[in-house]
């Protein structure tokens, strides 16, 4: 089954990487996949494969059936969303939506899945069970298409067994995968603060209130609390300040935006009650007015030993022991995480770096690219995943 499979990665490769192509040059962002959705159907329909649609508005589920398809149901998982980035790759397939960019690889995985599909599709007189493919909207986004997906049945009828999902990680060299089993990526909170306070001229402290003070006292505050949390690995970040005052000018007003991260879920919603305390102690300190909005994301991703274990030695034999690597936890975060509360998931890195063709940007930044060679082992290896897990 392994040399099928590997066989049929490759007569498909050209196909998949035309349509990975495609849809890097039409990206769209989180919550408006209207087109992108569309397109996918159109290849479904040209390979005559019935989908469901219009599952968190623009999220697609194919469920294909083996033999015995009561045997065991498979989940498999792609996002379809994009970034707003604008893209400087100089590449042919660039992106024509101006500020909108396929940045996280989504279109990678997107397209990956696809050949996924094409594949067991050829093969389902060969393996046993059902195989739900999922192709997700939003989840670059608050609250992410993975929760209401979910709210929407996407894990029902048939009940889904397990999931997997992979990412590409251009930190990894193009031919090698990498798994890490338990708690793999943190949870993730937005913070939204304002603080009010009195404007007035610099000249003049006695009549205002510098709202500019407060905030960098909240921030510096937070920042040595969190920081000394060292058993309770987390990041506290603030990325936007906004005062619009001048040299001479003190504002009314203070923006903020951050986020919080943790590996603890008793720690992650301690710190929320700990960071609204300390903004009412920097509101009486300042004689300031603070709101301080946490908007709560996702939960932290957990992959499930048994089966991480058993993906990892599946994937040794799929590519080789010396092309399977064990990944360290990481502070960044993924919706994937509400499927891996529900049930045994799987959440994997591919691949996709190649420092000798200048492919090692990283994600979520305008130049980043992909070795497309890493499709084929994509695909494959994800292929073999499903119907030997």
């Amino acid at each position: 089954m392994k040399n099928k499979i590997k066989e049929l990665a490759s007569n498909f490769f050209e196909e998949i990487v035309q349509i990975r192509r495609h849809l890097h040059k039409y990206p769209e962002l989180s919550f408006k996949e209207n087109e992108t959705s569309k397109y996918i159907k159109n290849i479904l329909n040209k390979w005559k494969i019935p989908y469901i649609d219009n599952i968190a508005n623009n999220g697609i589920v194919v469920v294909l059936k083996g033999l015995d398809p009561q045997f065991k149901t498979i989940a498999l998982r792609a996002d379809i969303d994009a970034l707003p980035i604008i893209e400087e790759t100089n590449c042919s397939y660039s992106s024509e939506n101006y500020g909108v960019m396929h940045a996280c690889g989504h279109d990678a995985h997107t397209a990956s899945l696809l050949g996924v599909l094409r594949i067991l599709h050829k093969l389902s007189n060969l393996w046993h069970g059902t195989i739900k493919f999922i192709f997700q909207p939003a989840e670059e986004m608050l609250p992410g298409g993975a929760q209401q997906m979910i709210s929407e049945g996407v894990l029902k009828n048939p009940e889904v067994d397990m999931i997997f999902a992979q990412h590409v990680f251009p930190d990894l060299e193009y031919g090698k995968v990498g798994f890490k089993s338990g708690k793999y990526m943190a949870s993730t909170d937005e913070l939204y603060i304002k603080i009010q306070g009195i404007g007035g001229h610099a000249a003049i402290p006695e009549k205002y209130n510098n709202p500019i003070l407060a905030a960098s006292d909240l921030i510096l505050e937070l920042n040595r609390y969190f920081i000394k949390k060292v058993d309770n690995r987390n990041v506290f970040a603030i990325g936007y300040i906004n005062a619009d005052g001048s040299t001479n000018v003190i504002p009314e007003f203070v923006n903020l935006k951050g986020t919080f991260r943790a590996l603890n879920e008793k720690f992650r919603y301690a710190s929320h009650k700990y960071m609204k305390e300390i903004s009412n102690i920097m509101s009486k300190k300042h004689n300031v007015t603070i709101d301080f909005n946490i908007k709560v994301g996702y939960p932290c991703l957990v992959n499930d030993k048994n089966l991480t274990n058993s993906a990892i030695k599946l994937a040794q034999e799929f590519i080789g022991r010396h092309n399977v690597v064990e990944l360290p936890v990481r502070m960044t975060a993924e919706d994937f995480s509400y499927y891996s509360e529900k049930i045994p998931s799987c959440f994997y890195r591919l691949g996709t770096g190649n420092k000798q063709k200048d492919i090692k940007h990283g994600l979520h930044t305008s130049r980043f690219n992909i070795d497309e060679r890493s499709l084929e082992i994509g695909m494959g290896l994800m292929a073999y995943l499903a119907i030997k897990s």
